[in-house]
C-alpha cells in the first residue's frame, strides 16, 4: 500500500508543524499557570463562539432564540461566575443578530414588517432616551447607558428584531413553548432552594447582602434563577397567568392538561418567592381576560372566584400557617409598614420633583443612581415603583409620554384580541393581553416591566399581539408542521 506523498515526502514540513503544536502547548500551559482556567475555556470557547456567529450570520432566528435562553439564564451566570459582565451578554447577542439581519440577503428578512406603529413609538422613547443625556439636571452618562439599556434599548431593539425573524404564526408556538418550559424549569429549581436549600454560590450571594431582603422572618424568598424574588415572582404570575388561560381555552385535552400543571407549578413558584406585587399581576390579568373573553358565563363564574378570592385573603385569616399566603395577604392591607415606607418617599418625591417636569436624569436613581450618581439627592431615594422611577428620571412630562405609549398599546392589544376570529389564536393573543395588563399594573409597585425576563416576554407579547390580524388569516398549521 502506498502513502499519501504528502506524508512521505514532507518530513520538514511536519517535524515544523510539530514543533509549532509544542511550542503553543508550552505557551498555553505557561498563560494558564499565571493567569488561570480563563486560558484553556477562551482556546475552548472562541471556536465555539466562532462557530455560532457564522450560524447566526446563515440563521438569524437562531441568535433570537439564544437571546430569549439566554435572557432567563443571565442571572445564575452572573451569580456563579463572578467578575464576568454577563449583563452585556444581552446587547452582544441582540446586537449580533441585528447585523446579521443587515447581511442577510434571503427572502425571509422583509424590511416592511417594521413599518408599524408598534416599531415607531419603540424608535420614538429611544430617541427621547437619546436627547436625555442633555438633561440639565446632569446625571452621569454612564449611569444613563447602564440605566437606558433596560429602559429603551432592548425594547427598541428587541421590537423589530421579533417582526423581522418571527414572521410566521409557527414562530409563536416556539415563543411560548420556550417561555413556558424555563418558567416551569424555573419554579422547580425555585421548589429545590425551599425543600434542599441553595449552592454555596446562592448562600455567597445572600451573605453579602441580599439575605437582608430574601430571609425574612427565618424563611428564605426563593429566587430560583432569576435576578431576585421580586422579579421571579412576577415572571412566574405573569407565565402562570398566560398559562392559566391557554388551559381554557380550545385545544386538545391533553394539551389543556399539560398546561395546568405547567400553571400549577409556576403559581407555586410565585408563592414562594414571598413577592407580594406578584398578586396584582394575577388580579388585573384576571380582569382583562373575563373582560375581553366575550362569554357573559365566563365573565360571571370568573368573577365570582376572583371575588371570592380577594375576600378570604382580604377579610379572613385563612392559609395563614403558610408563609407565602400570609405575606400575599399583607398586599391587601393599607397599614402594612412598606406600603406606608413607600408613600412617605413618594410624597418627599412630589415636593422635590415639582420644580423639575423633566426629571433629574437617566439612571440617576436606583441601583445605578446609587453607583454612579451618589452626589444627587434623587439617588437617595429608593424607588420602590416603575412607575415612581420613570418620573423621577424623566419629570411629568416624560412619565406622560411612556405612560400614554404603553397604554396605547395596551388598548390596541385589547382591540385587536376582540376582533380576532381563530377561536385557538384568539385565546392564545388573548392569554398575552392579560399577561402585559398585569405585568404594566404590578409595575406600578415593583420594578418588573423592566427586568429580565418579564421585559422581553413584555416585548415579544406585543409583536405577536399586534401580527394577531395577519396570524388570523393564516392557517394554523400541524404540531408535526411547527
Amino acid at each position: 500500500m502506498r502513502l499519501p506523498s504528502l506524508l512521505v515526502e514532507s518530513a520538514p514540513g511536519r517535524y515544523a508543524l510539530l514543533l509549532a503544536a509544542a511550542v503553543a502547548a508550552l505557551v498555553a500551559g505557561w498563560l494558564t499557570s499565571r493567569l488561570g482556567p480563563l486560558v484553556p475555556g477562551l482556546l475552548i470557547g472562541l471556536p465555539v463562539a466562532a462557530f455560532f456567529v457564522v450560524l447566526v450570520f446563515l440563521r438569524p432566528r437562531i441568535g433570537f432564540v439564544t437571546y430569549i435562553i439566554y435572557c432567563f439564564l443571565m442571572m445564575a451566570l452572573n451569580r456563579h461566575i463572578p467578575g464576568v459582565p454577563f449583563g452585556l451578554g444581552m446587547d452582544g447577542l441582540l446586537l449580533l443578530t441585528l447585523v446579521a439581519v443587515l447581511f442577510h440577503r434571503s427572502e425571509e428578512i422583509n424590511w416592511s414588517r417594521t413599518r408599524n406603529d408598534l416599531c415607531r413609538l419603540s424608535l420614538a422613547w429611544f430617541i427621547i432616551n437619546i436627547l436625555e443625556i442633555g438633561n440639565p439636571a446632569g446625571a452621569s452618562v454612564v449611569g444613563w447607558y447602564y440605566e437606558m439599556r433596560g429602559t429603551t434599548l432592548y425594547w427598541v431593539m428587541t421590537v423589530p428584531l421579533c417582526y423581522m425573524v418571527f414572521y410566521r404564526r409557527q414562530d409563536l408556538r416556539l415563543f411560548l413553548i420556550v417561555v413556558i418550559s424555563f418558567s416551569v424549569l424555573a419554579a422547580l429549581y425555585g421548589i429545590k432552594q425551599k425543600v434542599i436549600g441553595v449552592d454555596a454560590m446562592e448562600q455567597r450571594w445572600l451573605d453579602e447582602g441580599a439575605a437582608r431582603t430574601h430571609i425574612l422572618f427565618g424563611q428564605l424568598r426563593v429566587f430560583s434563577f432569576y435576578s431576585e424574588a421580586a422579579q421571579f415572582g412576577a415572571s412566574q404570575a405573569h407565565v402562570g397567568l398566560v398559562c392559566l388561560v391557554l388551559a381554557l381555552g380550545p385545544f386538545a385535552w391533553w394539551l389543556r392538561g399539560l398546561l395546568g400543571v405547567s400553571s400549577l407549578l409556576i403559581l407555586n413558584g410565585m408563592l414562594i418567592s414571598g413577592t407580594r406585587g406578584a398578586l396584582f399581576v394575577l388580579i388585573v390579568g384576571v380582569l382583562v381576560y373575563l373582560l375581553l373573553s366575550k362569554q357573559v358565563k365566563i365573565l360571571v363564574l370568573g368573577g365570582a372566584v376572583a371575588f371570592g378570592a380577594f375576600f378570604l385573603l382580604k377579610y379572613t385569616t385563612i392559609g395563614n400557617t403558610n408563609a407565602g399566603i400570609a405575606r400575599m395577604r399583607t398586599a391587601l392591607d393599607p397599614n402594612d409598614p412598606s406600603l406606608q415606607t413607600r408613600l412617605r418617599n413618594q410624597a418627599i418625591l412630589r415636593d422635590y420633583m415639582a420644580s423639575r417636569p423633566f426629571g433629574g436624569g437617566v439612571g440617576v436613581i436606583g441601583a445605578w443612581g446609587e453607583k454612579y450618581n451618589p452626589d444627587k439627592f434623587l439617588s437617595t431615594i429608593p424607588p420602590d415603583s416603575y412607575f415612581v422611577k420613570v418620573w423621577a428620571m424623566y419629570g411629568i412630562i416624560g412619565f406622560v409620554i411612556w405612560f400614554g405609549i404603553v397604554l396605547y398599546i395596551l388598548g390596541k392589544c385589547a382591540g385587536i384580541v376582540w376582533k380576532v376570529q381563530d377561536p385557538e389564536l384568539r385565546q392564545i393573543l388573548l392569554a398575552l393581553t392579560a399577561g402585559y395588563s398585569g405585568v404594566l399594573l404590578s409595575s406600578f409597585g415593583n420594578e418588573v416591566i423592566n427586568q429580565m425576563p418579564s421585559a422581553l416576554i413584555t416585548y415579544l407579547s406585543w409583536v405577536f399581539i399586534f401580527r394577531g390580524p395577519e396570524f388570523d388569516s393564516t392557517p394554523a398549521l400541524p404540531a408535526a408542521d411547527a
